[in-house]
């Protein structure tokens, strides 16, 4: 891959409330899709096969509560 991909947005989990920590989670699952296949033209070939298959949508699901329960506890689950 050409492209340098930061994966930790900013070099950082922290965030100021749990919005912004979701919102984190969810760039952090789309950045774990480029690295893994880096071609767009390829992950717009392959969309449409996982937009209508359930598991592969859970699967995103369950990428981002992943993401998302690591970022909590680096913020102390914001107490």
């Amino acid at each position: 891959m050409t492209e340098q991909v930061q994966l930790v947005p900013n070099n950082s989990l922290i965030t100021k409330t749990p919005e912004e920590g979701r919102q984190l989670a969810v760039k952090m699952a789309r950045l774990i899709i480029k690295i893994t296949q880096p071609s767009a033209e390829m992950r717009e070939k392959m969309r449409p096969a996982y937009a209508e298959d359930p598991a592969m949508l859970i699967a995103v699901g369950q990428t981002v509560a992943t993401e998302f329960a690591t970022i909590a506890a680096a913020n102390n689950y914001w107490r």
